[in-house]
């Protein structure tokens, strides 16, 4: 397993509006959290502010195009969807600005209900989660920063290590699975809206691109090489203060020795 931790990719700009919608995310969710309770109760809350095709097809809920944006269906899904925004979040806000970055977020959000509601217009199964708009984030970062370096924390059984590898790598490759999971899932299924994340992730691409080539386009990648226009964040281990105890050692003096 690996997971994305932290990128090499400092802002020069203190990403308010990332850090507002985190917190906006997690106040909501744990402003429902009792409705997990009863799971009758809790469906009817997400059928009414979340993304249901069939609803739209009939003419009615279109504020769901942005409620859905702010709601997850458990903890595991919050998370995951906080950590990418709190990885790119701050590069993409430095980009745009930060009223412009709230727009660009929601227009991706909406760019990704509006290919998962096209996948399947008669679905009812409700779509939440704010992975749309983040998948916008991540096409915008991997437009402005191919080489930038992420840190992946590896996770093999009894194996544990943090790789940094190319944004390209790690973006494009999540891209290209959510393609796959698309391609490969009925469009009436629940579970996970790949194409609600790849729609996200084309609208972010599509929205930095007039950005990217004022910017220089090519000649910007030229200047940088494709990685941040300022030295990388380094990351260092902190020397503890905790004695070493080696393997014979401690086997030696363990109360649970046979």
């Amino acid at each position: 397993m690996l997971i994305p931790i932290r990128d090499h990719n400092p802002s020069n700009l203190r990403p308010y509006v990332t850090y507002a919608l985190l917190v906006a995310n997690l106040v909501i969710f744990i402003a429902y959290t009792p409705l997990f309770a009863d799971e009758r109760v809790l469906m009817r809350f997400f059928l009414e502010w979340g993304m249901v095709p069939a609803r739209l097809s009939a003419g009615d809920g279109h504020f769901t195009l942005l409620s859905h944006q702010f709601l997850h269906g458990d903890m595991l899904h919050l998370g995951s969807n906080m950590l990418f925004l709190w990885i790119f979040g701050n590069n993409m806000e430095e980009v745009w600005g930060r009223w412009k970055f709230l727009g660009f977020y929601l227009i991706c959000g909406l760019a990704a209900a509006g290919l998962q509601y096209g996948a399947d217009p008669l679905s009812r199964i409700p779509m939440v989660g704010a992975s749309g708009a983040i998948a916008g984030v991540l096409g915008g970062y991997l437009l402005f920063y191919p080489r930038a370096r992420v840190d992946m924390f590896l996770f093999l059984l009894v194996i544990f290590r943090i790789i940094p590898i190319p944004a390209w790598v790690v973006l494009g490759s999540w891209f290209v699975l959510q393609v796959l999971g698309g391609l490969s899932a009925p469009a009436d299924a629940g579970g996970v809206a790949y194409w609600a994340h790849a729609g996200g992730f084309v609208a972010g691409v599509i929205l930095c691109l007039p950005l990217w080539l004022l910017k220089g386009g090519t000649a910007f990648w030229r200047g940088c090489n494709g990685v941040p226009p300022h030295p990388d964040a380094e990351y260092r281990f902190v020397r503890s203060s905790i004695p070493k105890v080696t393997r014979r050692r401690r086997f030696r003096d363990s109360p649970w020795r046979r």
